[in-house]
């Protein structure tokens, strides 16, 4: 790997991503809202500041997101659910992400081994959901899911060597879950970088269009 795009690279597991693939010699760019001001939930802006990188990279990651919006706590029942925090969960968590896909044919080489990348969650897997609760959330990200599924069929036409899969990380110890950190096992964002990347590296063009957990098994959808 030479080349790099970390989306969301400002953020715990992000910027994480970003130190070991430095470490390792890669040319990384990255993009944050907090940094450089892109906001994937501003769809515009979003996509001139996507089609003015050069590229080709042979990862582009897509670590954006968040569990709390405005607010927003993941609702504990269906009877909780309202349409701005579910709307929220969706711009940022699911169209975010597909927007960044949508380039994807724009950012990765079309004839060597490439990795586009989004981080899910195993609460996206429907297959794997026997608590209920955190509606909004778990339906954003099985959502965000199927548009990486469906980017997958559509890349392999031309990018025969690409994988296109999404990525549950596991719980890790950022800003991001410290509301959350007492209920599951939890990892520094340094070990969960360098546990996503091991899954990354030993990736196969056969693998594209999965779901694939800290430790490259298969999540259920």
């Amino acid at each position: 790997m030479d080349t790099a795009l970390i989306i969301g690279a400002s953020g715990g597991i992000g910027a994480a991503i970003c130190k070991q693939l430095e470490a390792q010699g890669v040319s990384v760019t990255r993009l944050s809202r907090s940094v450089d001001g892109f906001d994937l939930t501003d769809s515009n802006r979003a996509l001139q500041m996507l089609d003015c990188l050069s590229g080709p990279f042979d990862l582009v990651l897509v670590a954006s997101g968040a569990l709390e919006i405005d607010g927003g706590a993941p609702e504990k029942t269906i009877r909780s659910v309202s349409a701005k925090a579910m709307l929220d969960q969706f711009a940022l968590n699911t169209v975010g992400p597909a927007l960044v896909v949508s380039r994807a044919h724009h950012l990765l080489p079309r004839k060597k081994r490439s990795v586009f990348a989004v981080l899910s969650a195993r609460v996206g897997s429907i297959g794997d959901n026997r608590m209920g609760g955190w509606v909004s959330y778990r339906a954003a990200k099985a959502a965000v899911n199927q548009v990486v599924h469906t980017a997958a069929i559509e890349l392999a036409r031309t990018h025969k060597q690409t994988i296109c899969v999404s990525l549950h990380p596991g719980t890790v110890k950022t800003e991001f879950t410290q509301e959350y950190l007492n209920r599951h096992p939890a990892v520094e964002p340094e070990e969960a970088a360098i546990n996503l990347l091991s899954v990354i590296n030993g990736l196969k063009p056969e693998n594209t269009g999965g779901f694939y957990d800290w430790a490259g098994k298969p999540v259920p959808w």
